[in-house]
């Protein structure tokens, strides 16, 4: 395959990825409720970006560290808001 198709292919997941999960932080915080949101599957879904960012190996490219690395951390962010919102209720 082309090196730009393939390029083009690790740009795609490395915003698509954290646009998504910041779409659902932005709801969390917009709405002030967690009603509805599956704790469990945000933090399966921030070990699987986890894991699949070691997995890969490729620590320092940016479209990993995108798509992955900060994918999870936003993951584990929304598992916090959720918790938070939780406990104050």
């Amino acid at each position: 395959m082309n090196s730009f198709w393939i390029n083009i292919a690790g740009w795609v997941p490395a915003i698509t990825l954290p646009l998504a999960t910041l779409f659902q932080l932005i709801k969390l915080a917009k709405t002030r409720s967690s009603e509805g949101v599956s704790i469990l599957t945000w933090l399966l879904f921030g070990f699987a970006n986890l894991g699949i960012y070691i997995f890969t190996e490729k620590y320092w490219v940016i479209q990993s560290i995108l798509a992955q690395l900060l994918t999870a951390v936003l993951n584990f962010v929304i598992v916090g808001l959720i918790l938070y919102m939780r406990r104050k209720k």
